[in-house]
C-alpha cells in the first residue's frame, strides 16, 4: 500500500472516531409528563424531581423539558426526545396512547416511577390498557400497598445491568410506600427484576391497618422489559403529615445519595450515554 492510501484510511479512520465521539457527547433529550393533581405525596414528589432532573441536565450535559400538558404525547412532539419520564401517571386518550406504544416499539426509551404503573379497576385509573400494564410493564394492576411511607432495605438482583453499576449489594432507600401487584414479574421471561425487597426489611410499613405491614414475601421494586428501552422504579410517593393536617414534606425521595446515583445511571443507560 503507497504513502497516498495509507494517508487517506487514516484520515477515514480519524474522522469516524471523531464522529461517534461527538455523537456519544452530544446532549441527549429528556421530556418529563405529570399530572401533579391528587394526592400530596405524589404531587411532592413530582416538584422535587422536576428540580432534580433540571439540576441533573446541568450538571451532566443533557437537556430537561417536563410538561403537564398530555397532548403533547404525540410523535411530532416525542420523535424530538431519546428519553420519555412518567412522573406520576399515565397517558388516557387513545391516540396518546397509541403515539407512546408507536414511540416505544420504534426504538424510544422511557422512565417510570411510583404511580406511573398504578392501575385499580375501578379506580379514577382504571386497568383499561393491556399493552402498558401487561404487556410493557408486566405488573398488571396495583395489589396493595405499605403505610406509611418507610425506608425499606433493597437488594440488586442484576449486578451486571448498567444501572446497577454503583449500588452495593443492598441499600436502604428513601422512605416510600411500597406496592404490591397482580401479576408475577418474576415468572415473566421478558421481565429482568433489578431490585427488590430485601429480607431484612420486614416488618415493613407501620400500619395502621395490619394489611399496611409485610411481614414476608417477594417484591419487586425496579425491573426493565427486556423488549423494550425502559425501567420502572416504584419509588416516587414523598411521606407528608396528614395527620396533622399541615400537608408538610417529612421526606424526598432524592435526599437519598445512593438512590440519586441509580436514577441518573439508569437515565444514561436509557440515553445510551
Amino acid at each position: 500500500m503507497n504513502c497516498f492510501l495509507q494517508r487517506i484510511l487514516i484520515c477515514i479512520c480519524c474522522l469516524s472516531i471523531t464522529a461517534a465521539s461527538a455523537q456519544q457527547h452530544k446532549p441527549f433529550k429528556v421530556l418529563g409528563f405529570y399530572t401533579a393533581r391528587h394526592d400530596q405525596a405524589h404531587i411532592s414528589f413530582v416538584h422535587e424531581a422536576n428540580r432534580w432532573f433540571a439540576e441533573m441536565a446541568k450538571q451532566h450535559h443533557f437537556i430537561y423539558d417536563s410538561t403537564n400538558d398530555w397532548h403533547k404525547m404525540n410523535p411530532g412532539v416525542l420523535s424530538q426526545y431519546q428519553v420519555v419520564v412518567f412522573l406520576d401517571t399515565r397517558p388516557d386518550t387513545p391516540a396518546q396512547r397509541e403515539a407512546f406504544r408507536q414511540y416505544m416499539e420504534n426504538g424510544g426509551a422511557w422512565m417510570g416511577f411510583h404511580f406511573a404503573a398504578f392501575a385499580l379497576t375501578p379506580s379514577d385509573y382504571p386497568q383499561n390498557w393491556d399493552w402498558y400494564h401487561n404487556q410493557f410493564l408486566g405488573s398488571g394492576e396495583y395489589g396493595s400497598n405499605t403505610w406509611r411511607p418507610t425506608s425499606a432495605i433493597l437488594r440488586v438482583e442484576h449486578p451486571e445491568h448498567p444501572a446497577m453499576k454503583h449500588l452495593p449489594v443492598t441499600f436502604t432507600a428513601a422512605p416510600n410506600e411500597w406496592y404490591r401487584w397482580s401479576n408475577d414479574l418474576k415468572s415473566n421471561k421478558d421481565i429482568e427484576i433489578l431490585l427488590s425487597i430485601d429480607p431484612a426489611s420486614f416488618p415493613l410499613g407501620t400500619g395502621p391497618k395490619p394489611h399496611e405491614i409485610w411481614h414476608s414475601g417477594y417484591y419487586p421494586v425496579v425491573w426493565t422489559n427486556k423488549r423494550y428501552k425502559m425501567l420502572y422504579m416504584n419509588m416516587g410517593h414523598n411521606d407528608i403529615d396528614y395527620e396533622h393536617h399541615t400537608n408538610k414534606d417529612l421526606s424526598h425521595t432524592f435526599d437519598n445519595k445512593v438512590q440519586r446515583r441509580f436514577v441518573l445511571d439508569a437515565l444514561f443507560w436509557l440515553a445510551g450515554r
